[in-house]
């Protein structure tokens, strides 16, 4: 069988009323590149018909291979599986819902064949909930703030990566992480372009308001040690101000003489300082969590079975 040129990676998590519109605008939209491909589907453990659906793309489209989790490991594991069993020149990340179009992936592959070897996606008039587009701005934000690195959009998975990106991310071994930022680290030329954006075809969104809480610490404590010096420089300053403030007391005393007044300002002030300990503790404990997980050194995915890779 020819060696691929493009490799398609779709993650699938209970999208079984999106899979068969996605590939009737996919399929033809690859196969306009005029170049060699294969699509790699990730079913992370779906309660759907999802894999009943993908199994019989592998029957009736050529090129198209099913990952099957044993349950369900997440967004990115699942693309960590397709990655490692991929074999294009250009590997393409795609969600599944059509709220980005695969007409797009041509300009993708158009771009990497001009020298940039990771191509990020700008979503254009985002027909997402007002929430979700202030959180994913709140996320883009304060990721670049605190990584150093410089992304306009973490939250659009439709992205182009070159071999050797895919490969420096298949020799990564950590259980928690986030392709685009991650692949970011591994690129010499990125580049961004914009795409359109449509509204969820069918189902709802795997994102809920807690997920988005999560991938912002996993973005923070992931890619930087920045929280941790913050903390660190904010306790500098506040033994500074605190030693400051105790000899304005102790000359002040001598002064004025002793008083009471003031106790509630002073419990407002302590309950405030201890408010940004034990946010210091919980990020503290973030790390601490992510270097237990590493540690355990547990699979990071389970494939159950594939289909369709028989044939290499």
């Amino acid at each position: 069988m020819e060696q691929p040129y493009l490799s398609i990676v779709i993650p699938v998590y209970n999208e079984e009323s999106n899979l068969a519109p996605l590939m009737q605008r996919l399929y033809p939209a690859v196969q306009g590149t005029g170049k060699s491909f294969e699509i790699l589907f990730t079913n992370d453990g779906s309660r759907d018909r999802s894999l009943e659906i993908l199994r019989s793309f592998v029957q009736e489209y050529p090129g198209v291979k099913v990952i099957e989790f044993n349950g369900n490991f997440g967004q990115h594991m699942a693309i960590l599986a397709a990655f490692e069993m991929s074999q294009g020149e250009i590997v393409i990340t795609l969600d599944a819902d059509l709220q980005n179009p695969p007409e797009e992936i041509p300009r993708l592959v158009a771009e990497i064949e001009k020298g940039h070897d990771v191509v990020g996606t700008i979503r254009q008039k985002r027909q997402d909930s007002l929430f979700r587009r202030l959180a994913s701005r709140i996320v883009n934000i304060t990721t670049n703030k605190m990584t150093g690195m410089r992304m306009s959009d973490y939250g659009c998975m439709l992205r182009a990566y070159h071999r050797y990106v895919v490969d420096n991310i298949n020799r990564c071994r950590e259980t928690t992480t986030f392709i685009p930022a991650l692949a970011q680290t591994f690129a010499s030329n990125p580049a961004e372009i914009e795409v359109a954006h449509s509204e969820r075809a069918q189902g709802e969104s795997k994102y809920s308001f807690y997920s988005l809480i999560r991938l912002n610490f996993d973005l923070m404590t992931g890619f930087s040690v920045v929280p941790l010096q913050l903390f660190a420089l904010f306790g500098i300053i506040t033994a500074i101000l605190s030693l400051a403030f105790a000899l304005f007391l102790f000359v002040r005393r001598f002064i004025v003489g002793a008083e009471v007044e003031g106790v509630f300002t002073l419990f407002a002030i302590l309950f405030f300082f201890i408010g940004i300990i034990i946010l210091g503790i919980g990020i503290v404990g973030e790390y601490v969590g992510r270097i237990y997980q590493e540690v355990r050194k547990r699979p990071r995915f389970v494939v159950r079975r594939t289909y369709g890779f028989e044939e290499q």
